[in-house]
């Protein structure tokens, strides 16, 4: 990683308060480029705290863009950070509104020229994208990381009609942490205890009203980008990680927008800007990238950037995590973060057209007598994080306890052969009996090298409930990936993946027909590509400070911890977000954060099936002084007909409780 500290332009910033028609300002922080003319404005809005939370990430990349002669703003939504107004629902139209009125205003500022580019990664960039599909006559170029354009089967809260267990309840319980803390004091003066107070009284847990939507309705349908392709005006760089949930987002953007307004980018990355370092990597020069983006649309300079490959596409084999299932232990101090997963090796390739020339469907058969799949509850424990960000334990470990609990289909590649690359999305047509299974099936795609490890490509699920008879379907996320001389292909088919998947009260499983069956891979044919990015650079670093050193063997908890209770059949995820510690900010602030989530079920009841998550954060500024607590608590459990929900937020000024409620919730299980 490059620090860059001398840029074409001397740049200053400041915090200003944007009016919104009804009254209501939105907390925004703005860098900007001493110039002798007006510049383009560049425009990140999201709810998570510029003061604190993305503060670090932010001062990586606004000064750098501001320091290359844009006006570079990160804005607070309504509800959150030291923005005034209520929180509310992640999918608001409000929200919507809200950010085509900054827009409007940056582009009245007598420092802007009046043309904005907007930018953002997960749910930064779907908000971006769905803006875009407004129109908003300022808005000219986007660039949206590793975000949705489907909110019901692409946002991890369903997959196939499957409900997203460790998505929807994680997200819903982060949020619900997120929503309760309170504005700051240094910001907004001595008035942040009353905007406290009144947003605490406004918060609802988010994951009532996504359980009670198991179908795509119109609560999904309504404002989602997929539904309105034609909507979208500006400019978009679409960029995803193969290791990330949201990366189909990037070949459907590709494939329905016009392709003098889009490009796309999907690099071995997880949920995380392309310019950072943690694994998988590697990291590219992302704000170079960009910066050709926005001068080409914002300034209308000739930088190549759309003479580049429709979609630009990262193919090589993968590994597998190296942390060892179920063994309890932390990595090893002296196991360096980037030792623990080896760059991967791989190349860049390039196609003009999505759907590509180059890549051509491919059946593969598959064989054997009908099997009887009955997956026990607990597959799914070497899953992986949902949503992975650079831990070394969020990426899936090898897959052969869990390939033990599926029927297995393999495919060689013969040691003879060429490398076999797919590039899109896999399809396993499965016929089932009885006609009308209940349940849920998942397909997982497998890397098997000589010694047996089995590396986890792709997967996909679908709920069997109500499909009729007749063979299923399966769509599994896209991948880009090497099969190497030597390997087999592995399709593996099973009843459960807990806590990826929400158990269906019936697990007696179903009758796989291989005769019957098949597997659909997208093959893409070798070609030569001459495709390369800059090495990362980035501004300088905040300087957030962090005073204790934790020993990983003896203090911290392992980031994935399974635990069996051989007696009675049962077993408990404990997974450790890595948010413990405290962290000094330049200004003084003090944030302290500690969450856990475990995710709890038995072998043969999928009525078991649990899940818990609590957080505690501290927000503490000695000066002042100010010291505040926020503490939730949120469960689901099941029974046949209902999910139980319960959530729980406890807030403190000082030792003075400031708010206490409890939400309990009966949510019908009418699909999903």
């Amino acid at each position: 990683m490059k620090i860059r500290t001398s840029f074409p332009y001397e740049t200053v910033h400041e915090d200003v308060r944007i009016p919104l028609p009804d009254g209501t300002r939105l907390y925004a922080r703005v860098w900007r480029p001493l110039a002798d003319e007006p510049v383009p404005a560049l425009l990140e809005y999201l709810p998570h705290r510029l003061t604190d939370a993305t503060a670090p990430r932010d001062r990586q990349r606004h000064p750098w863009y501001a320091g290359h002669g844009y006006a570079s703003v990160r804005v607070d939504v309504r509800g959150y950070g030291n923005s005034e107004g209520l929180p509310g629902d992640a999918y608001r139209e409000a929200e919507l509104a809200d950010g085509v009125e900054v827009i409007g205003w940056l582009a009245g500022q007598p420092w802007c020229d009046g043309r904005v580019g907007m930018f953002g990664i997960g749910r930064g960039g779907s908000t971006a994208l769905r803006i875009a599909a407004r129109a908003p006559g300022p808005l000219r170029a986007v660039v949206a990381v590793c975000c949705a354009d489907d909110r019901y089967d692409g946002d991890l809260h369903y997959m196939g009609g499957a409900l997203l267990a460790a998505g929807t309840h994680s997200r819903a319980a982060a949020m619900l942490a997120s929503a309760a803390r309170p504005p700051d004091p240094l910001y907004v003066g001595d008035a942040w205890r009353r905007m406290w107070v009144t947003r605490l009284e406004a918060v609802e847990p988010l994951v009532h009203t996504w359980l009670a939507h198991p179908t795509r309705d119109d609560y999904w349908r309504t404002g989602a980008v997929r539904e309105e392709y034609g909507s979208v005006r500006a400019a978009v760089l679409a960029v995803g990680g193969w290791h990330d949930p949201y990366r189909d987002t990037v070949l459907r953007l590709v494939e329905h927008l016009p392709g003098d307004r889009v490009r796309g980018v999907i690099g071995p990355w997880s949920h995380q800007y392309p310019d950072r370092e943690p694994p998988p990597g590697p990291a590219i020069g992302f704000l170079q990238e960009t910066l050709r983006w926005w001068d080409h649309h914002l300034k209308d300079r000739p930088t190549g950037i759309m003479a580049e490959p429709l979609l630009r596409s990262w193919l090589g084999p993968s590994r597998p995590s190296p942390a060892p299932t179920g063994s309890g232990t932390a990595p090893a101090p002296e196991a360096p973060h980037a030792a623990a997963h080896p760059e991967p090796t791989g190349r860049w390739v390039g196609d003009d057209a999505w759907p590509s020339p180059n890549v051509t469907p491919v059946t593969y058969a598959l064989q054997g007598p009908p099997v009887l799949v009955r997956s026990p509850q607990h597959t799914g424990l070497d899953a992986g994080h949902p949503l992975p960000s650079g831990g070394d334990a969020d990426l899936p470990p090898d897959q052969r306890a869990e390939d033990a609990h599926s029927a297995c289909f393999d495919f060689p590649v013969p040691p003879d052969a060429a490398p076999l690359d797919i590039l899109g999305r896999p399809r396993a047509t499965l016929a089932l009996s009885p006609g009308t299974p209940s349940g849920q099936v998942v397909a997982r795609l497998c890397d098997v090298a000589p010694d047996g490890t089995s590396v986890l490509v792709t997967r996909g699920a679908l709920d069997l409930t109500g499909a009729g008879a007749g063979a299923r379907v399966v769509e599994l996320s896209a991948t880009g990936h090497t099969f190497p001389p030597g390997h087999r292909v592995r399709l593996a088919v099973s009843s459960a993946y807990w806590p990826w998947i929400w158990p269906r009260p019936d697990g007696a499983g179903f009758t796989l027909d291989p005769g019957a069956s098949a597997l659909l891979l997208p093959v893409r044919r070798p070609t030569t590509d001459a495709l390369a990015f800059e090495e990362p650079e980035q501004a300088e670093p905040l300087g957030v400070t962090v005073p204790t050193t934790l020993d990983d063997t003896e203090t911290r908890r392992p980031e994935r911890r399974i635990v069996r209770d051989v007696a009675r059949g049962a077993w408990r995820l404990e997974v450790d977000p890595r948010h413990e510690g405290t962290r000094v900010h330049p200004d003084g602030l003090e944030v302290t954060e500690e969450a856990l989530e475990t995710w709890t079920i038995t072998e043969r009841d999928p009525l078991s099936a649990g899940a818990r998550s609590t957080w505690t954060v501290r927000l503490h500024r000695p000066d002042l002084p100010w010291n505040v607590t926020v503490e939730t608590r949120s469960e689901i459990t099941c029974t046949a007909t209902h999910f139980l929900t319960s959530d729980e937020v406890i807030c403190k000024d000082g030792t003075e409780p400031v708010f206490h409620h409890t939400w309990e919730r009966r949510v019908p299980r009418t699909a999903g």
